[in-house]
Order: C-alpha cells, then structure tokens, then sequence
C-alpha cells in the first residue's frame, strides 16, 4: 500500500492529468502518462485513489465521445481503455471499460473504412466543425452563397469565350443556362439577403475573465441527492459522481469545467435556460444594451395603450 503523502502526490497529478485531457495538443501526452500511472500504481493504491484512476480513464473516454474525432486519439483511448480492463477487476467498471473499447475499435474502424451512405443519411449526421463533430445535421448553404457562386462561374464563362469568341458571337449553351437559372433564382435571393442583413448579430465567446470567475464547486453526497440520481452534465450526458468538480452559471445550473469552456466558446449561452453572459464585444454588448432599452419601451408603450383602453371601457 502507498504511503499518504505519495498517494497525496498521485492524486494531486491525477488532477493535472484530467485538466490536461481536455486541451486537444496535451491529449495524446496526458493519456501516456495516465496509462504509465495505471500500470505502476494502481494495484498497490488504496481503493480511493483506484476510483480516482478509473474516473480519469472514463473521463477519456468522455472527451473522445464528446469532442475529438481523430483517429490518433481514438488509438491512444484505446490503448489505455484495454490496459485498465486487463488490470481492473470490479466487474462493474470492466464492463463498462470493454464497452469503451467496443466503441473505440469501432470508431477506428469507421475512420479507415468510411461507410458508403445515401444523401438523406449523411444530411441527417453531424458534421466537422473545427476538428469536432457537431451534434445537429450541416445546415444547407444560404440561396444566396449559391447565388455568388452561380454567378462567379458565369463570369469565368464569359471570359473564357470573350478571348475566345465563336462566328456566331453568341453564349455557349452553358453559360446561356446558367445565366437562364441566375435569373429564375433572383426573386427567392433578394429576400434571403435582406433578412441575413437585418437579423441579429452571432453572440461572440463568452469573456475569458467572467468564465474564469465562474465559481467552482465541488458535488457532495447531500447535493447529488438534491439533483437526483439520474442527474448529468448537460454537455457531455455523463452521470455525475461525488467529488465532481462542476462550474455554475450566474443561471445556477452546472456543468463540468473542461465541457463549458468549449460550449462557451462556440454558444456563448447555457446549454439549459439559453441565459447569455457577457463578451468581451464592445460593438456587440452596445447592441444588447440598445435592444433592451428598446425592448422596455416598447413594454412601456403596450403598457399605456392598454391603460388607455382600460379608462374608455
């Protein structure tokens, strides 16, 4: 049995590994040094830091669910997940840590021999975004882009057969069709461009220093039994533990640290209530500001009709 102050040791670097797990060019790193841990260490550690090493290799196989696509990583996961099932002999935890290895096998053997699929399947897949895959479907291109395109084709067209002209002077048959679809086409674009131009601003990232003031707090067995037993992270869909490390919105709901950075980032939103924080977009939180202050009075005006309609009944 290890002494306390190495265990103190070790699980102080269990910690580190798992902040480490979530930044992608420290993943494939922090997984070597969690299988290294693993095999000297966990059959000697007492039964609370061999939960706290089954908890670091299934928080693996969370990110790799959840963010990273790359069959590298996917390798890497299943190394260390076929490693702790060999060594692990809760029969509970090996069952899930094949299960993880099921997964990863499979996702490696998507990776090397992609899958032949219909038009309607792959718009009903996620797409990658950035190096991960999103959850909903790519959205279909605007008419408008299409448009732009359209017409960039026909001026390349043109001035092909412009250096080039026939006896008759006139289009080809190609750039005469395309031209004949730009035309059908412009009635539905209009429309789409001027309601790209009046609709709302994108909400930037979240501001690094409210993210970063956003209070951390760690889930005891009375707060687990407050949110029930069935409660999650609503970003990664894990199950939480006592002793999870949650961070909490100024909406009061939870999440996993290293899950809502990202989601921040990329929605600047919480996953749950949609409750919006602060950037650090001046030209954007002008924008919030002006659209409330208008929203107050346009209240205020609703208000005073109906008061008018109240005094004349």
């Amino acid at each position: 049995m290890a002494s306390s102050s190495s265990e103190e040791c070790l699980i102080q670097q269990l910690d580190e590994l798992q902040k480490q797990l979530g930044k992608k060019l420290k993943f494939e790193e922090s997984v070597s040094s969690l299988r290294t841990l693993l095999q000297q260490s966990y059959l000697s550690a007492s039964p609370t830091l061999q939960e706290k090493i089954y908890a670091a290799v299934c928080r693996v196989a969370t990110i790799l669910k959840t963010r990273y696509t790359a069959p590298g990583f996917w390798l890497a996961g299943l190394q260390l997940f076929e490693q702790a099932e060999a060594i692990i002999s809760n029969p509970s935890e090996k069952a899930h840590l094949r299960s993880c290895i099921s997964l990863a096998r499979e996702q490696l053997y998507l990776a090397e021999n992609p899958p032949v699929e219909s038009a309607q399947n792959n718009a009903n897949r996620g797409y990658l975004f950035e190096g991960h895959l999103t959850v909903d479907p790519e959205p279909p291109r605007p008419q408008w882009l299409a448009q732009t395109d359209l017409m960039n084709t026909i001026a390349s067209l043109a001035a092909i057969e412009s250096s080039h002209p026939t006896e008759e002077g006139n289009l080809s048959e190609t750039t005469a069709n395309l031209l004949q679809e730009l035309i059908q086409n412009i009635d539905n674009t209009i429309p789409e461009i001027l309601e790209d131009v009046n609709a709302d601003p994108r909400a930037p990232p979240a501001s690094k220093d409210v993210v970063a003031k956003l209070p951390v707090i760690t889930l005891t067995e009375e707060i687990i039994a407050k949110m029930g037993n069935d409660a999650e992270c609503a970003i990664c869909r894990e199950n939480l533990q006592v002793s999870d490390k949650m961070q909490e919105l100024p909406c009061k709901h939870t999440f996993h640290p290293p899950c809502l950075k990202p989601w921040l980032d990329e929605h600047n939103s919480c996953p749950i209530c949609r409750h919006e924080l602060q950037t650090d977009d001046h030209a954007y939180e002008s924008w919030k500001e002006r659209e409330r202050e208008a929203e107050e009075e346009r209240k205020g005006a609703e208000n005073a009709v109906r008061g008018g309609e109240y005094m004349y009944v």
